[in-house]
């Protein structure tokens, strides 16, 4: 190897042990880490869980039609207000042709049956008169003649209510859709010329309106199973309506469902909350909301922020400040945590300094 080389690697060798060095003394004087420190302070810890779900009345019905038919006239639109009794629509009754034609035939053969009821009752009045018959079988033409009237006046009846919908002895009209409560119209789900199925024993029938109390409105929500065991009855809610950003109300929850349902993949429990109403404020039906429901609360606690607080085999402590820049661990009681502060029972006190995390 020649003199030159020998040269230019002692030169490289020279300048790497002055670079490492140089990096050596400049981590050495880096100046050493500073932690901050924290206090006990007084506040209150809430614990809740929330609940998604709507506002809906407490009681919502359904307005059918005792006929079938199509509708002549509608009485009212959603938002009106109306009472019990008060006319919604009127159907115009598209007769069935048996029907028709078999109560043609009833009061044919109705009418008959009186005529010779009729008959009878004078022929036998005359024997009576004449003492040929005893009083009680005359009673009994007169029985039958009554009987035969009574049969006419319900086949008449009957035919008038298949082609109308109403007897001329019926005090409501049947073909008059009524409101059954009081409330306001939610919906009106027809129009005028729609069809209508009456409602009977073997279908629901079509839908007139919906009527609903509006001064009694509940919250309707869904738990996750891992909340609704901490649940009962009688217990505090704070709804936030969406569309009411600044509004809050207060609501009581009643209702628990005693069965989940699986909705993608979790079960949900459903939960009911009578609503506390303001005055001058208008819950619409449907309004999505969010329920606050307070499971656990603590006033005027000493707490900690949870952050600071460590874990050893599942044990808490703190590290607390024994001098300057020096710390020691401290086990510490826990109580009620809201997940951001967490109130301490004992083990540190209000004048202790605690590392900040």
């Amino acid at each position: 190897m020649n003199r030159f080389a020998i040269i230019t690697i002692i030169i490289v060798l020279v300048v790497s042990m002055l670079g490492t060095g140089y990096f050596l003394y400049q981590k050495q004087a880096e100046p050493p880490v500073t932690y901050q420190t924290d206090s006990l302070f007084v506040t209150n810890i809430v614990k809740k869980t929330v609940a998604t779900g709507s506002i809906v009345p407490r009681r919502e019905i359904e307005l059918k039609s005792q006929v079938p038919g199509v509708i002549a006239t509608l009485f009212v639109e959603a938002g009106a207000q109306v009472k019990e009794g008060d006319p919604i629509a009127k159907i115009r009754i598209i007769p069935d042709v048996v029907q028709v034609e078999n109560a043609q035939n009833r009061l044919k053969t109705a009418q008959i049956n009186l005529k010779n009821a009729e008959r009878e009752l004078e022929r036998n009045k005359t024997l009576f008169e004449q003492k040929v018959i005893s009083e009680q079988e005359f009673r009994s033409f007169q029985l039958d003649y009554n009987l035969r009237e009574q049969e006419l006046e319900g086949a008449e009846n009957n035919l008038e209510l298949i082609k109308n919908g109403a007897s001329k002895n019926s005090q409501n009209v049947s073909n008059i859709v009524r409101s059954t409560v009081t409330g306001m119209v939610l919906d009106v789900p027809v129009e005028e010329g729609s069809f209508v199925i009456e409602s009977n024993s073997f279908n629901e029938g079509t839908t007139i309106a919906s009527v609903a109390d509006m001064n009694e409105m509940i919250f309707e929500g869904q738990v996750d199973e891992s909340e609704v065991g901490k649940l009962k009855e009688g217990m505090d809610l704070v709804l936030k309506v969406g569309a009411l950003e600044t509004e809050t109300f207060n609501a009581k929850l009643e209702y628990i469902a005693p069965k989940g349902i699986e909705e993608e993949g979790a079960i949900q429990f459903e939960i009911r909350a009578a609503v506390n109403l303001k005055e001058g404020t208008f819950l619409r039906a449907g309004y999505s909301a969010n329920a606050d429901i307070v499971l656990d609360k603590r006033d005027k606690v000493l707490a900690i922020k949870e952050s600071n607080l460590q874990f050893d085999n599942g044990k808490p402590f703190v590290e607390v400040m024994t001098a300057p820049q020096q710390f020691e661990k401290r086990p510490v009681k826990v109580g009620l945590s809201d997940g951001i502060n967490i109130e301490v029972v004992s083990g540190i006190d209000e004048a202790t300094p605690v590392k900040k995390l």
